[in-house]
């Protein structure tokens, strides 16, 4: 499996036949490693609702046909626009042919920017037998350590920018938390408010933890 990292808290998951997009924010994204029309899509995956997630979810849907998995408010908004969606809940996951997909909590806020309020969510993905735990827009929060409780989560995309989510800080005990054998920053550098230096991050996880930390440029692809 390829993890492409896209900028902001976007990445792209794929085999060469199978590509699934999680937060594909890619419009008016100044990190941007692709353009919307760029990429292909077999399914897309949605944290939550705010602008800098949902981004261009409904283009490259309606474009490609990939449906939509997204908590259930979410999933409505986007399906009155005709795109074939999947809405869940937290704790539920969803089986697909590449394999599934489980939200989990996250504490954040969310309404999209048609005013739809919904929960925000981590992302539990069982991608051909790799387990990727996108960790979403959330502060430090103790139930981060029962997501891989049953089940090793081999690459976590963990969210270091403070402002809008944990910081950098934060986030080392995230990594403790969450037991991931890699762990990927995200959400960090894309505005002036999440400035940070990932390079720091590293140095503290891999000092404090035995988890691996790979900091991706915008574009920059990890293989597991």
């Amino acid at each position: 499996m390829d993890l492409r990292f896209l900028g902001h808290a976007a990445v792209a998951l794929s085999d060469g036949d199978t590509t699934v997009l999680i937060d594909p924010f890619l419009t008016g994204n100044p990190k941007a490693a692709a353009r919307a029309d760029e990429l292909d899509a077999t399914t897309i995956l949605l944290t939550h609702g705010h602008a800098d997630h949902i981004g261009d979810s409904a283009a490259i849907a309606k474009r490609t046909g990939a449906p939509v998995l997204a908590i259930v408010e979410l999933a409505g908004e986007l399906a009155e626009e005709g795109i074939e969606t999947v809405g869940f809940n937290l704790g539920g996951t969803v089986a697909t042919e590449w394999g599934s997909a489980k939200l989990v909590p996250a504490w954040h806020t969310s309404t999209t920017p048609n005013g739809t309020v919904n929960t925000p969510a981590g992302l539990l993905v069982d991608f051909k037998g790799t387990t990727v735990y996108h960790v979403g827009d959330t502060c430090l929060f103790s139930d981060l350590q029962l997501v891989g409780r049953n089940r090793a989560i081999d690459i976590a995309l963990v969210p270091i920018g403070g402002f809008y989510t944990m910081d950098r800080h934060d986030a080392v005990e995230a990594v403790r938390l969450i037991g991931a054998t890699t762990v990927v920053p995200v959400h960090y550098d894309t505005f002036p408010a999440i400035a940070t230096d990932p390079q720091a991050f590293r140095a503290d996880v891999e000092a404090q933890t035995d988890a691996k930390v790979v900091v991706l440029a915008p574009g920059e692809t990890l293989t597991a």
